[in-house]
């Protein structure tokens, strides 16, 4: 018994960094989640559909570390009198333009997309089409007529929002589709990346709070420890992850993640072709 309360320790923080370090950089947590929950046998400790509410619950972490990162914008959101740039009701109202679009396709068609889509071979595949998603705008360098996050306006928002769509699809990453989508519209690279981290908030508190509401009978006491852990490594992991995502773009481009995701997304199809992985991602 102390055995696997020490295992479940241990996959409770290897998940909870994974989480917080892929969660806002161009990857797909999702894929990596899939990896690393097979290789640490994560079902088998809690069972499958616990597994799922625990990488649900850790993702909260994440969302917050954002909030922690960015105090001064998202102050700027409650101060309702100030409706310059990203601030009061025109910052809130373009994080609802922004959600709106992927807010109405995942309560129409996230049960389709969740029993079709979240396969180990369809992961892969938005890995790779995420991959060389990035590497053809990066090549093209869109021309930018954006450059700061105060400088979006709704028309901006709702086509960053049309984007974002795409992570639907497992493995093509939310991040890297609000990104990519801003930068194609114009936007500058570093503020469609800041611009990600703060369109993310609303979006994925909804859906997580959605989900934890519905597999709320399988948050087992038993299992606190662990969810704490996750949670709190998610949270500390996605703000040393925000920060550096940032300091690291105002010296380079996306390229470095496009390949890292092909190989990422090699990984998966290997696996996947070999039995290694199973069953819904």
């Amino acid at each position: 018994m102390p055995d696997i309360a020490h295992a479940l320790v241990f996959a409770a923080v290897c998940l909870g960094l994974v989480e917080g370090l892929t969660e806002f950089l161009p990857v797909s947590s999702t894929g990596h989640l899939i990896l690393v929950g097979h290789l640490l046998g994560f079902d088998g400790l809690v069972g499958a559909e616990a597994a799922k509410t625990f990488e649900i619950f850790i993702q909260l972490g994440a969302i917050l570390a954002v909030v922690v990162a960015y105090p001064r914008r998202f102050a700027g959101l409650l101060r309702l009198d100030n409706n310059h740039g990203f601030s009061g009701l025109r910052g809130i109202g373009l994080l609802v333009v922004v959600s709106l679009p992927g807010g109405v396709l995942g309560f129409l068609a996230g049960g389709t997309i969740k029993a079709h889509l979240f396969q180990p071979l369809t992961v892969a595949v938005g890995l790779a089409v995420g991959a060389l998603w990035i590497l053809a705008v990066e090549r093209r360098s869109p021309r930018t007529r954006r450059e700061a996050i105060d400088a979006l306006d709704w028309k901006d928002a709702l086509g960053i929002g049309l984007f974002q769509c795409l992570a639907l699809w497992p493995g093509m990453s939310r991040s890297s589709s609000t990104i990519l989508g801003g930068m194609m519209l114009g936007v500058e690279r570093k503020t469609a990346t800041e611009f990600s981290f703060f369109a993310a908030v609303p979006l994925l508190s909804a859906a997580t709070l959605h989900e934890l509401y519905e597999s709320r009978d399988l948050l087992a006491a038993d299992h606190a420890l662990a969810f704490a852990i996750g949670f709190a490594v998610s949270f500390l992991a996605a703000w040393a992850a925000v920060r550096f995502f940032v300091r690291f773009l105002s010296r380079h481009t996306l390229e470095p993640f496009g390949w890292y995701r092909l190989a990422v997304a090699a990984i998966v199809l290997g696996l996947a072709l070999l039995g290694g992985i199973r069953g819904n991602g």
